[in-house]
């Protein structure tokens, strides 16, 4: 099934496999609360158990081989006005949500230090913006 829209991650190739986890995690939790509609329906086994509901298309993890040219795609996607969630390096050393809003409002947009940030929206847009990263692997 072809999708009109995309949802995509993009993170720093550099960093540890935890971190890259975490920030999977985070980021994604930013496209399912910031854009209802990506959400599906809640599942069910064969046993009746219900499960929750997860996303109703795909996900897809890039990578950007260093901060460059992960700012380049953030910059892109911006300006496509596409909605983000961001993960800031300093969040690896924040302990709760209060915290993380904190270290981010802390720090003008253009002096971000970003490990990785996700979006959400119509696909060719999130493709352009995201040209030149490539397939997490």
């Amino acid at each position: 099934m072809k999708f009109d829209t995309k949802i995509a991650i993009a993170v720093r190739e550099d960093l540890a496999v935890w971190q890259k986890l975490n920030m999977v995690a985070f980021l994604a939790s930013g496209i399912a609360a910031g854009r209802p509609g990506t959400i599906g329906e809640p599942y069910r086994d064969g046993s009746g158990r219900q499960y929750w509901s997860m996303f109703g298309q795909p996900v897809v993890v890039l990578t950007a081989a260093d901060g460059a040219a992960l700012k380049a795609a953030y910059e892109r996607a911006w300006s496509r006005s596409l909605g983000l969630a961001v993960f800031t390096e300093q969040l690896f050393a924040t302990g709760h949500d209060a915290a993380n809003r904190a270290a981010v409002a802390a720090v003008p947009s253009p002096e971000l230090d970003l490990a990785g940030f996700s979006v959400h929206g119509p696909r060719n847009d999130v493709d352009r913006a995201l040209k030149g990263l490539g397939l997490h692997r």
